[in-house]
Order: C-alpha cells, then structure tokens, then sequence
C-alpha cells in the first residue's frame, strides 16, 4: 500500500509536469508531448484527486490553464512595423535625445512638446479598425509579422467591437499594451511566474474560452496607419479615442522642459508601488504628429520616442566564482556565480562583469559581497563591492589571456577612440568551438533565420551530442538519433522539422546579418544587400580573389564606414569562413532584396550631400530624399545623379570632384524650391 508522502509526491510530480508542458505548449508554442501524452499525466492526476480527498488542500489539476489546441495562430504582417523604443536611464540621457531631435529638425530652441505615458509592462498588440468595425487583432511577434489573436482580444471586455462616429477613419490602426492586474495577478499566481507572462500566456491561448478565465485588461496608447489622418498630436489622438470608450491611461500628460521630464519622472516612481499595474518606465513622445512624421524612424526604433527606464531594483549577494563567456563575435565576457538573490520579482545567479578593464576598476574578486541590479530590468550587472565584508585570504582575478579554446586573445585599437577596445577577443571566428556555438545561436534567432524550436537549449544539446557543428548542419540534422532523447517527442520533431524547412527561403538581408560579421548589424545588412542585391552577385564577392576592388565600393554606400570594411576583409579573408558560408547558401532559398520603390522626386536617383542646411540637418535631408525614392551615397562617384550643397560650409574638394565627373551640382536654394513645388 501506498504511503501517503509518496501520493502526495506522486501528485505533485503530475501538476508538476502539467505546468511544464502548458508552459511549453501554450506560452512557448513548443509541445514536447503528444495529447495523448498529456491526457495520460491528466488523468492519473484527476484520478488521484478523487480517491484521496486530503489532496483537496493541495494545488488541483482543475484549476489548471491549459486547453486542447484548435487551430494553429495565422501569422500576418503589420500594417506599419511595431518597432521598440530606445532607452533612457538618467535625465542626461534625455537631454541627449532631446538634443537630437532639435539637432535633427535643425531647431535653436530646446521646447519641444513631448507627451509623456507610463511604460506598461505588457504585452503589445495591434487592433485594426475598418470603417469603425474590429476586423484584425495582432500580436507583436518580430515586429514585421505578428499572430492573429483577435478572437482572444475580444475576450477583453472593455475592448471597442466597433466605433461609433462620424469621424472615425475609413483605416485606424491601434496600439496597445495587454495586462492583468496584480489584484487579479493575486488570484492565480500559482499559474504563471508575473503578470506579464499571464497576459502573454492567456493571448497564447489556442481556444478563447481559455483566454476569457483571466481578466485581462488594456490601455491604449498609439497608432499605426490611419487613413485619412484625423490627428494633429498624440494628445488629441487620445483624447479623441477616448471619447470612443478605449481605456487610455490617466497618468498621460503634455512636458516640455527636462525639469519638466524630470519632475513626471520622479512624480510616477512615487507612484509606482501604488499602481495596480506593473510599470517600468515613462515613454516620451514628440507631441506634434507632423513633427514625428518629419523624424522618421531609424530601423529598430522610432527618432521621436524614448522609454524613461526606472532605476534598476539593487540586491546585495555574494559572488562564488567567476568564469568565462565567449560570444558570437570572440569577445571573453567575465561573469559572476553569484548566490541565488531575487532582484525585481526575477531569481538572479549570474551577473555580468562586462570586461577585463570593469573587473580590475572595481577590484572584483570571488568571495566578495556585491550590490547587483538588473539594468534596465534586463541585465544583472555589479554595482558595487563592500570591501568591508571581503575575506582576508581573498585574492585579485586574474584575467585569462587565452580563450576557452587555447588560443591568444587580442584587444583591438579602435581608429576611433585611437585606444585598444575594453574587450578582448578570441579571433578563430568557426575555428573556436565556443565562438562557433554561439555563432549557430545568433543565426536560428529571431532576428536571422527565425527557426522556431530552435532555442539556446537546443543548440546547446544538439552541438554536445555533435549534431551540429556548422550552420549547414541545421538544415540537415538527423531525426533519428534525436527522437529518443528526453524532451523530443513525435510532435516535437515534426514542429521542428516544419520550423527548419520554412526557414530556408530567406532574404539576402537576413543571410548577411545571420553569418555574424562583427559590426554588421540589421541596418548595415540591409544596407550590404540593396549594394549586391542577389545571391549570386554576394557570391561572386566570396569567390573572386580580388575582393579589395569590390570592398573599395562599399565605401560609397552611406552608412557604411572603416570599421565596417574591415571588418568584411577580416571576416572573408578566413578561407575556413568562405568554407562554412558556401556550405550554408547551398542549403538555401536567398531571395533577391528588394528595395521598397518610393515614388517621388528623386526616385532611382543617387544623391550625396555636402554641407550644412539652413532649415533642416543633414540627416532629415537624407531622410527627405530617401522617402522621395532617392538612394543617398556617401561618397562623389560615377554612380552619382546629384550633389546637393548646402550654403554652411561645404566641402569644395566634393564640389570639384562632381564638376571634373560632370554630375548635376545642386544648391541648398533649388533643393528647397524643388522640395516646396
């Protein structure tokens, strides 16, 4: 017979495991088990309920999350990209910005009028309204495509079905932040680890009668395409859906000076604790819609809004060791094993030393007592030692100068700073097996090849079991002999399998930024494939020998500077490279990049500029024409169409050298009239 510690343990295991496979089910998309699996661990549960009634005082199955899948989420792309906001973390990171938007417009005066809102610690959607009628709801995803979620939207019971008025637009495109509040939050946190992920596991929800169990809530805040344009500025947006019954939030008001910024700032962290939601920052946007117009966007964030981050919440631990990291890029990351400590509601056993320069600046040793904080919420980082506490036999980190894998490490001498960089590196690039590693992480992310199914875990699996070894590797794994491992259930692999193969036709973009050449980021790789446009022209630069001759044309691509040429030389002069990314496009669908074709002014045309404007930066001239269909350069070529000067300061040697190549000079007077035709 049975001993009742061992039912008791019994039923723990299956609520236990329960929770683990919603988790990965309905909050992660990741089943490791079939139904059949899961209905089996469920029954044996509810069976154990019914025939021991003191497991009524313990956590029941039927107060479970969880439902039978329907049908999976359809994925459509936004209408406008949700882009993330920029941080800021004092008030002179705000004077920057604020900087910057003047310096952008080209406006003397700092009085700008920014509107502030608290940042909701969320989960972002996207409503979209068609002639007053709710006919999309989306959920974030990358960005550029989001999930349809909208009949779980609809189990939001304040949510607008329809808007009735005469001035809705015939297209209105609504954003906002999804929540449960830590009243309600209270009542079912045995469920789920914070409000956010129980606002983001009810969305995730296949059935939305699951959905409507948890009293989900919403403050609107923003808006993708409207059509026609009804607003002047974000506030008159507000006000305006507010008279249409959407829940914006109280807190909102007009700023205009730092001390302004400032006094909100301090006004709301005050508040913060008594809130019925959780917040971790204040979002400051430009006020004038045509303003933000004017500002653009950069390719992550918007240049007219930033998020005000809260002080990082501290906690006091001790650190038991320090051991080495080494990134996608090379760079040895020291990190602390520090003792378990809860900082912001998050467990935290690992915190970031940052460098070699960070750990001797602070004199961090193992056995030291530590402030740590989570910077901007994310990151454990060391704030300070109390050297008081420190153990006598302590001694000073030594920093290694070899890598994980034996080999010397480099600091590099930045042309910019004209010092060696903080960090070092390891530079074997595929040939270090720990750089590699990391390497196949950044490319099956979100950002890169987007392969679902394929997290660090994974990887981390896969590569021990040797797997994989190169990203090529990915696309041709044996099912076999993982089908047996712990975790990896018919299901499971059949997901991943679908995952891998859809992720095989990719954008020349995407590749680029996928291999992992260091500076290269999202930007800078689309920027790379509008200059090669196809895959057999980027091929051709791999395989030719005289990759100088081309390299020297990259130069005239605005946006691409020294540190990122030679970071390209020193990439694909690594024979052992050429190897690893030839083996992975023959793997590969690479679509052609293609340029969104803005019909304007200047359209097919190349255009650089030299000089200063009177009524506008450079850079909003650069954005000006690019939205007129133009491409700018950064240098005087052949290639070029137009130099455009301006009246302060221009640089004759530029002005000279369009003459001697015969290309159309045009000054700072004609560029505005043609601008104002």
């Amino acid at each position: 017979m049975q001993k009742k510690k061992d039912i008791i343990a019994e039923h723990k295991k299956n609520i236990d495991l329960l929770k683990k496979h919603n988790n990965n089910y309905f909050l992660y998309d990741k089943p490791e088990i079939s139904d059949s699996e899961y209905d089996k661990i469920k029954y044996n549960a509810l069976k154990l309920e019914e025939k021991f009634s003191y497991l009524k005082k313990y956590e029941s199955v039927k107060n479970l999350i969880g439902a039978k899948p329907l049908n999976q989420f359809k994925k459509i792309k936004h209408l406008s990209p949700m882009l993330s906001l920029s941080n800021a973390f004092n008030l002179n990171d705000m004077k920057d910005f604020k900087k910057k938007i003047n310096n952008f417009l080209s406006l003397s005066q700092n009085q700008i009028e920014l509107f502030c809102e608290p940042k909701i610690d969320g989960i972002s959607s996207t409503l979209i309204y068609e002639n007053g009628i709710l006919t999309r709801g989306l959920s974030r995803g990358d960005g550029e495509t989001g999930e349809d979620i909208l009949e779980n939207l609809k189990t939001i019971k304040d949510l607008p079905r329809e808007i009735v008025s005469k001035n809705v637009p015939n297209l209105l495109e609504i954003r906002c932040e999804i929540f449960i509040s830590k009243k309600n939050f209270s009542l079912i946190k045995n469920k789920f680890a914070n409000p956010r992920n129980a606002a983001g596991g009810s969305l995730r929800q296949k059935n939305p009668e699951e959905t409507a169990k948890i009293p989900l809530k919403y403050f609107a805040y923003g808006f993708g395409q409207v059509s026609p344009m009804k607003f002047r500025t974000q506030s008159e947006f507000l006000q305006t859906i507010d008279s249409w019954n959407f829940s914006i939030n109280p807190l909102s008001e007009k700023v205009t000076s730092l001390e302004e910024i400032e006094k909100k700032y301090s006004q709301i962290d005050q508040l913060r604790s008594s809130l019925d939601y959780d917040i971790d920052g204040l979002v400051y946007k430009v006020n004038d819609i045509s303003l933000q117009k004017r500002l653009g966007n950069t390719s992550n964030s918007p240049r007219w809004a930033i998020a005000y981050k809260f002080s990082a919440e501290k906690a006091v631990t001790i650190i038991r060791d320090i051991i080495i990291q080494v990134g996608r890029t090379g760079a040895i990351t020291p990190v602390a094993k520090v003792e378990p400590v809860t900082v912001g509601g998050v467990v935290v056993s690992n915190a970031t030393l940052h460098n070699e320069d960070e750990i001797n600046r602070k004199d961090i040793r193992i056995g030291d007592t530590i402030k740590i904080q989570r910077a901007g919420d994310v990151i454990p980082q060391v704030v300070s030692v109390d050297k008081s506490k420190r153990p006598k036999t302590s001694k000073k980190f030594i920093f290694p100068k070899k890598c994980l894998c034996g080999s010397e490490t480099k600091k590099e001498f930045s042309k910019n700073t004209k010092k060696l960089d903080a960090v070092r590196r390891c530079l074997k690039g595929y040939e270090c097996d720990y750089t590699a590693r990391e390497k196949l992480k950044h490319i099956v992310s979100k950002e890169a090849f987007n392969i679902e199914g394929l997290g660090k875990k994974v990887i981390d699996q896969l590569w021990d079991l040797k797997l994989i070894g190169e990203p090529a590797d990915i696309f041709k794994i044996n099912y076999n002999k993982i089908k047996d491992l712990d975790g990896w259930g018919e299901l499971s692999i059949n997901n991943l399998k679908k995952s891998i193969n859809n992720s095989k036709k990719i954008s020349l973009d995407k590749f680029i930024f996928s291999i992992g050449i260091r500076h290269i980021g999202q930007e800078n790789a689309k920027i790379l494939a509008s200059f090669f446009n196809s895959e057999k022209k980027f091929q051709n630069f791999i395989n030719t020998n005289d990759k100088n001759k081309i390299v020297k044309n990259l130069l005239e691509l605005d946006g691409i500077g020294e540190t990122q040429i030679e970071s390209i030389k020193f990439f694909f002069s690594n024979k052992i490279n050429i190897k690893i990314i030839k083996n992975l496009i023959n793997q590969l669908e690479i679509e052609e990049y293609k340029i969104e074709n803005k019909n304007g002014i200047f359209s097919n045309k190349k255009i650089m500029f030299t000089g200063g404007f009177q009524n506008m930066s450079r850079s909003e001239a650069k954005s000006i024409a690019e939205n007129n269909g133009g491409k700018v350069l950064g240098t005087v070529s052949k290639k070029l169409d137009y130099l455009i000067v301006g009246d302060s300061k221009p640089t004759k040697k530029k002005i000279n050298q369009a003459k001697d190549l015969k290309i159309k000079i045009m000054f700072e007077k004609e560029w505005n009239k043609i601008l104002n035709n």
